[in-house]
C-alpha cells in the first residue's frame, strides 16, 4: 500500500493553522533580515513530498485550488501565464476527472513581503499548492518553507528561491538568457559600443543572475564598455524613463542590452533611431514587435511565458494528483525572434490569446 499523502496533508494542514497566524510573522520578520535560509533545515513526512520524492500515490479528490503568485499582476507577462495556467487547469481537470480552479493571488506590484502574506492566506484558506514567481527569494523563503512543513507543495516559475523547501521550478536558465542576450547584442553592434544593462527589480534573483550573464560575457568584447546594471520598478512607465534618464546622463551610449523588454510593452522608444541606438531584450509580446521591425531591436529573444503557466500546472499535476516524481529543475530555453521568423512568431502569441496586429501574422492560405 502507498503512504497516503493527502490524508497527512489534511492532518498537518489542521494543526498548523492553529499555529500559522503566529507563524507567519516570525517567518516574515526572520526573512525581512535577509534570512534566506530560514526554516530550510529538517525533515518531516510532508517536506519528503513536498522535495517531489517518491511516497505514493496521493488519494484523489474531486477539487483541486492551485494559488498562483507572480510578481505583478501589471506585467503582461505574468498575464500570459495566468492564461496558460487557467487552459492547463481545465485540460487536465478533464483528463483526470477532477476540477482544477487557479486561484490569482498577484499584487499589483512588485511586493515580496506581499507575496509572503499570500502564501500564509494560501495555507490558511486550505490550498493544495502554490506556485510562485518570487520578487525577493530572501524575504518568501520562510513563507514558502512554512507552507511546505504545513503539507501545501509550492513550486516556482520565473524566478526561483532556490534556498527554499519549493519542490520544482520552472524557467530559464538566467545566466545563459544574459549570456545571450550579450552574444546577440555584440553581433548587431560589431563588437564594439557603449551598452547599458537594464535590469528591473535590483532584489530579483533571476534579474541579478541575468545582469551578471550580460556582463560576464561582455569582457570577451574589447571593443565593448558596459554601463549599469541600471534598476527601476518593473512597469513599462518607470522603465522607458529610466532608459531616458540615463540616455541623458549618458549619451555615449549606443546600445542597450535589456535583460526584461519592460519599456518596449510600450511605444515609448520608437523615437529612437536604428543608426544610432540598437537593442536585444529578453521577451518578445505583441507591442514589441515593432521594435523589430523597425530595427530598433534586430533580435528579440522570447520567452514562452504562456508555458509558464501551462507547464508548471502539468507538473503541479504530476505530482499532487497522479503522485509522480517531478524533477527539480525545469529548464525553458529562449527563442530567437527577428525579421525572419516575426510572422511565425506572432502567430504563435495570437494562439496563446494574444492581440496580434495583423501584419505580425502568417499569410492566410
Amino acid at each position: 500500500m502507498g503512504w497516503n499523502w493527502l490524508e497527512e496533508k489534511r492532518i498537518t494542514m489542521k494543526l498548523n493553522q492553529l499555529f500559522w497566524g503566529a507563524g507567519i510573522v516570525a517567518m516574515l520578520a526572520a526573512s525581512g533580515c535577509g534570512n534566506g535560509d530560514a526554516g530550510a533545515t529538517g525533515s518531516s513526512a510532508s517536506t519528503s513530498t513536498a522535495s517531489g520524492k517518491p511516497g505514493g500515490t496521493p488519494a484523489k479528490k474531486g477539487e483541486y485550488k492551485i494559488v498562483m503568485i507572480a510578481k505583478s499582476s501589471s506585467n503582461p507577462v505574468f498575464a500570459a501565464a495566468k492564461t496558460g495556467a487557467e487552459e492547463a487547469a481545465k485540460e487536465l481537470g478533464t483528463k483526470n476527472g477532477v476540477k482544477i480552479t487557479i486561484d490569482w493571488q498577484t499584487p499589483n506590484s512588485d511586493d515580496a513581503t506581499v507575496q509572503a502574506q499570500r502564501i500564509g492566506q494560501a495555507v490558511t484558506n486550505g490550498a493544495d499548492a502554490v506556485l510562485i514567481s518570487c520578487s525577493d527569494a530572501a524575504k518568501v523563503t520562510g513563507a514558502i518553507n512554512g507552507a511546505v512543513d504545513s503539507g501545501v507543495p509550492v513550486m516556482t516559475f520565473d524566478s526561483d528561491a532556490p534556498d527554499s523547501k519549493r519542490f520544482a521550478f520552472y524557467g530559464a536558465d538566467d545566466t545563459e538568457a544574459g549570456t545571450q542576450v550579450m552574444s546577440e547584442l555584440a553581433k548587431v553592434i560589431d563588437g564594439k559600443g557603449v551598452v547599458g544593462i537594464l535590469a528591473g527589480n535590483p532584489n530579483a534573483p533571476n534579474l541579478q543572475k541575468r545582469s551578471q550573464g550580460v556582463i560576464d560575457e561582455a569582457k570577451k568584447y574589447p571593443g565593448i564598455k558596459v554601463l549599469g546594471p541600471f534598476n527601476h520598478a518593473e512597469t513599462a512607465e518607470d522603465a522607458t524613463a529610466e532608459v531616458v534618464k540615463d540616455m541623458n546622463a549618458h549619451p555615449e551610449i549606443t546600445a542597450w542590452a535589456m535583460i526584461g523588454g519592460w519599456p518596449l510593452f510600450s511605444t515609448s522608444l520608437m523615437s529612437l533611431d536604428p543608426s544610432k541606438v540598437k537593442i536585444v531584450s529578453i521577451d518578445a509580446l505583441p507591442a514589441e514587435l515593432g521594435y523589430i521591425d523597425k530595427g530598433i531591436a534586430p533580435v528579440l529573444l522570447a520567452q514562452p511565458v504562456y508555458d509558464w503557466g501551462h507547464k508548471s500546472v502539468e507538473l503541479i499535476v504530476d505530482k499532487i494528483i497522479l503522485g509522480k516524481d517531478v524533477p527539480k529543475i525545469n529548464k525553458m530555453e529562449l527563442i530567437r525572434v527577428s525579421k525572419d521568423n516575426l510572422t511565425e512568431w506572432g502567430g504563435k502569441l495570437k494562439t496563446w490569446g494574444f492581440p496580434v496586429d495583423a501584419k505580425y501574422l502568417p499569410a492566410k492560405k
